[in-house]
């Protein structure tokens, strides 16, 4: 019941109210487009493909994955929001190695608004390119039905428009919604296979591919892994700060004490997000060589299902959480901030020490928030060379799905205190002024 009441609360305050149901609006829009197909390709030739396994179909299962299993029907949302992802990964590594964007970082509002500017003119540009590769990996494959010229050109210009429609979705979410828009829309396309991962297990159990316990026991392994997300997520150092008193005229400021938060995983779900994006620009070519070169059919298929794509795959994850972690927090400006309003953390000297304490605690607690979110992005890849695992759901979209629904949560939860909190204080004017 109190359960059902915290929801219900979610209703009655407005602002909260409009985020949700709009974020809601919008990832149903996104929804409806991933069923639009782009006419002239044999989707159930591609489908077919697919289900031959093999290293294509490994590569193909794992890119659809991520875009949320629009890739492999050919809708015009195929690329998903994979292009501005790696658009704003690339506007990310320019704004800390150009120093033309390392200034315009430094300009505030402004400077943030040229680099969103710029980030969407590279979508554009990633999404033509991402067309093309695409449908060259189609006319090898003769899976296009009428081939051409003005084939060609009507599937780019669809797969492209699609694309920045979507990222464009993904900016009126982190508008007007609730969250990040870009994260939200990869948690809901991953999120719509669940229903469908289910069922292959079901259909497995019954065909007897599956034993019934060996079923219960993934599921099991799933939640438990589900479990850790959650618990480690909640994790925090804490680092106590005490405010010196001040006497001005007849009042005393200051003396309190508080501390700064420092979460095991400050970098959240982003980390995953670029890497897996990253990962995907050298397996999509390798799978476009892969037809002709021998050697790029190995490389695509350690990448896919190998040993060499997990490792890759964890050694990026703990560089992309440090990198995102250095975003986030700049330990110098944080020590300065504290020492003008009168802080200090005990033990530790105002200034360039209390820089390098926070910048030490950072490293520390980083190091274990990075091996955390690697080794769950790989355990499901583990385990599915251990025992049979009817379904391909990897790490990385469990935790990106986990973790955006724990943001949202949060969120969520802020919005409902803070309501709280205002009522209480509104109730208490009130009385205090029929008191008088």
């Amino acid at each position: 019941m109190v359960l059902l009441r915290n929801f219900l609360n979610i209703f009655n305050i407005p602002e909260l109210r409009k985020k949700v149901l709009f974020t809601l609006g919008v990832l149903i829009i996104y929804r409806l487009g991933a069923q639009i197909p782009v006419i002239g390709v044999d989707v159930s030739a591609l489908q077919a493909l697919i289900a031959q396994g093999g290293t294509l179909g490994g590569i193909l299962n794992y890119l659809d994955l991520i875009s949320g299993g629009v890739l492999t029907q050919c809708t015009v949302f195929a690329l998903g929001i994979g292009p501005y992802i790696s658009a704003s990964i690339m506007m990310q590594i320019l704004g800390m190695s150009v120093p033309y964007f390392e200034q315009l970082l430094k300009e505030g509002e402004y400077g943030r608004k040229i680099i969103n500017q710029y980030t969407r003119y590279l979508t554009i540009v990633l999404s033509i390119a991402q067309s093309f590769a695409l449908i060259g990996f189609l006319h090898a494959k003769n899976l296009i039905i009428t081939p051409g010229i003005s084939f060609t050109l009507l599937f780019i210009l669809s797969l492209s428009v699609g694309a920045v429609f979507v990222m464009w979705l993904g900016e009126q979410i982190s508008l007007f919604g609730l969250g990040n828009g870009s994260s939200m829309i990869i948690f809901a396309g991953i999120v719509a296979r669940f229903p469908t991962y289910l069922g292959q297990t079901i259909y497995a159990v019954r065909q007897g591919n599956l034993d019934t316990v060996i079923a219960i026991l993934i599921l099991l392994i799933f939640v438990g892994i589900t479990a850790c997300i959650v618990f480690l997520e909640k994790g925090q150092r804490k680092i106590p700060v005490q405010y010196a008193r001040r006497v001005v005229g007849n009042r005393v400021y200051g003396g309190q004490s508080t501390y700064i938060p420092f979460k095991i995983n400050n970098a959240s779900v982003m980390p995953v997000i670029f890497a897996s994006m990253v990962l995907n620009m050298p397996l999509f070519v390798a799978s476009m060589l892969a037809t002709r070169f021998p050697i790029f059919k190995t490389f695509a298929e350690s990448l896919t299902t190998g040993v060499l794509g997990q490792v890759v795959l964890f050694v990026l994850i703990i560089v992309f959480s440090f990198f995102y972690t250095a975003l986030l927090f700049n330990p110098e400006e944080l020590a300065d901030n504290i020492k003008k309003s009168g802080g200090f953390i005990p033990g530790i000297r105002p200034g360039r020490k209390t820089a390098e304490f926070f910048n030490y605690i950072l490293t520390r607690v980083g190091l274990v928030g990075a091996f955390y979110l690697a080794f769950l992005a790989i355990t499901p890849s583990v385990l599915r060379w251990i025992i049979y695992i009817p379904f391909m759901l990897s790490g990385t979209a469990l935790l990106i799905a986990v973790g955006v629904a724990l943001e949202s949560a949060s969120q969520i939860e802020s919005y409902l205190i803070e309501h709280k909190y205002e009522g209480f204080l509104t109730s208490g004017r009130l009385r205090g002024r029929g008191a008088r």
